[in-house]
């Protein structure tokens, strides 16, 4: 199966952790002599050690041609090595193509960015819908022939999440804000935790809250930075994706830094999607692992 030239992949990835002392005694080469017994080829793996919290974590891609374990019982074929290792995992095939709801405000950079990248498919998903308070994406998502949701009373943020999550259901695997600018509630939040990432325009913790640029402005800051988490109950404080930076100086206005810190969201935020995408993130005590 091919989208726009790129092959999909027929392998699946396993992102796991386990307590260090159980790891030295031997959980890589358990899965791995697991998965080769069962006909399966190890492509990729990638290990880290969080000495600090004791914990051992790994993302491990195989490839499926020829396993002969079907996927909807893996979980029953893996209990033992799981169990006998304290093993947390997540399973993911790598030819499914996530549903993504995007939500916007005013400003529509990342967006568009977004919208461009899954049309040259860098990013692998499906684009079901766009939900906005403004009317201004609107000529974008026509372009790109994707479903646009006008919200009908933005100003009544009660509202508005009860018909967002009406439009949304369980269906979407993903929620991405791209510069949605409204705090969502906690019971919203809670319905897609850990499947919601957001870009922020501050390198967190650094300027929480609204407006960054304008408190970099007045701190005299010599960078500016973004940041992509994911998105919990406590403002701007979820798990951290990806991060980057731009020098600023004392000759740069406050206009000159927001267009230079959009410049910025637009990558970081494509890198943070596209590494969910990928499987790439493992979270775990508000931290995450990004295996590149």
């Amino acid at each position: 199966m091919e989208y726009h030239g790129r092959k999909m992949k027929n392998t699946a990835v396993l992102l796991l952790s386990t307590p260090m002392p159980l790891a030295c005694k031997g959980v890589v080469a358990a899965i791995s002599q697991f998965l080769i017994a069962h006909n399966g080829s190890v492509l990729h793996s990638d290990d880290h050690l969080d000495s600090g919290r004791d914990l051992f974590l790994s993302r491990l891609e195989w490839d499926l041609d020829g396993f002969d374990i079907p996927i909807s019982d893996f979980e029953h074929h893996f209990k033992p090595v799981a169990e006998r290792f304290l093993i947390n995992y997540h399973l993911a095939l790598t030819d499914y193509r996530p549903k993504i709801a995007i939500l916007v405000s005013a400003y529509d950079h990342c967006l568009a960015d977004l919208l461009y990248r899954n049309g040259t498919g860098e990013l692998a998903c499906d684009i079901v819908i766009i939900i906005s308070n403004h009317p201004n994406a609107k000529p974008l998502a026509d372009f790109h022939h994707v479903p646009f949701h006008l919200l009908t009373n933005p100003k009544d943020k009660r509202e508005s999440e009860r018909e967002m999550l009406e439009l949304l259901g369980q269906d979407v695997d993903l929620i991405v804000l791209a510069r949605y600018m409204q705090i969502l509630g906690p019971d919203f939040v809670a319905q897609y935790l850990l499947r919601m990432i957001n870009i922020h325009h501050s390198f967190l913790p650094a300027f929480i809250g609204a407006k960054p640029y304008h408190q970099a402005f007045e701190r005299g800051v010599k960078l500016i930075g973004v940041t992509s988490h994911y998105v919990t109950s406590t403002l701007d404080e979820g798990p951290i994706i990806e991060q980057d930076v731009v020098r600023v100086s004392h000759r740069d206005t406050v206009e000159d830094m927001v267009g230079k810190g959009r410049d910025l969201e637009k990558v970081v935020l494509s890198r943070a999607v596209r590494w969910h995408l990928e499987n790439r993130v493992l979270v775990y005590q508000n931290k995450t692992i990004v295996f590149v």
